[in-house]
């Protein structure tokens, strides 16, 4: 197992770009729709609510609110996830190189919470979500798929330890490094992007879209998308690897 110290990891960064997928609820903007009359009325509350949030990083100021998002919250974070410890810590713009790779972490996280919060009911309806690709480009980048840091992957693919990832990103971050390419531990041989900066976006928008509906039941996971149209399911030991969900019981 290596130590991956900033001068180690900045004489392994790379060049890269590509595009990455990102999901979010649906009613991202429908759900302030409903507590007025018009759509000017919206614009005022939507312009309302923006106040109240942490102001926009000036660098990514340029950027749609979807892309802008993960950089702008500075509220703690409440737990770390892989490349983002918990705290007062910058933000991490997690996406994947393919839409199905998108889907199976939303769907990993989404089971987790039920996993987490057994008394919660499970949702009748299905869950809205909105899939948009972006593309980036950067000078320093790390390829955790690729030698020598692919020696560490059981380290960067580990379903529930992120303490490891979390150095790593220090480093990386002390290194100018601003994307971090590594193996979806949801969708195993497929790749995650995790840009650590949102100077990292190649375009300031998003540039394609799709809908797709999330289903839970006692047999699984069930994702749908009409155009194009695609169809990914999750049995109910999808993520068994994962030791937050030995209590899940799978319910009727």
């Amino acid at each position: 197992m290596h130590t991956w110290t900033r001068d180690a990891l900045s004489s392994e960064a790379r060049p890269l770009e590509g595009t990455c997928w990102r999901l979010v609820e649906a009613q991202h903007r429908i759900s302030t729709l409903k507590l007025v009359d018009t759509l000017a009325e919206q614009a005022v509350l939507e312009e309302l609510l923006e106040r109240t949030k942490p102001p926009v990083p000036p660098e990514c100021r340029h950027l749609h609110y979807l892309l802008a998002t993960p950089f702008r919250y500075g509220a703690p974070y409440p737990k770390g996830s892989r490349f983002r410890r918990a705290g007062f810590t910058p933000g991490v713009y997690y996406s994947s190189e393919r839409v199905e790779t998108a889907v199976a972490e939303i769907a990993f996280h989404r089971l987790l919470f039920f996993a987490e919060s057994p008394a919660t009911p499970w949702p009748s309806n299905a869950l809205e979500l909105t899939a948009f690709s972006v593309r980036f480009a950067t000078g320093r980048a790390l390829d955790l798929t690729k030698a020598p840091l692919s020696d560490d992957r059981d380290v960067w693919t580990h379903p529930a330890d992120y303490g490891r990832c979390h150095d790593l990103a220090d480093s990386a971050r002390a290194a100018d490094v601003q994307v971090i390419r590594s193996e979806s531990a949801r969708d195993a041989g497929m790749a995650n992007i995790a840009l650590l900066t949102c100077l990292a976006f190649g375009v300031s928008k998003p540039t394609a879209r799709q809908s797709w509906r999330l289903g839970i039941s006692a047999t699984g996971l069930r994702a749908l998308c009409e155009y194009p149209e695609m169809r990914l399911e999750f049995p109910p030991d999808a993520f068994a690897g994962d030791p937050r969900f030995e209590g899940l019981v799978w319910r009727r």
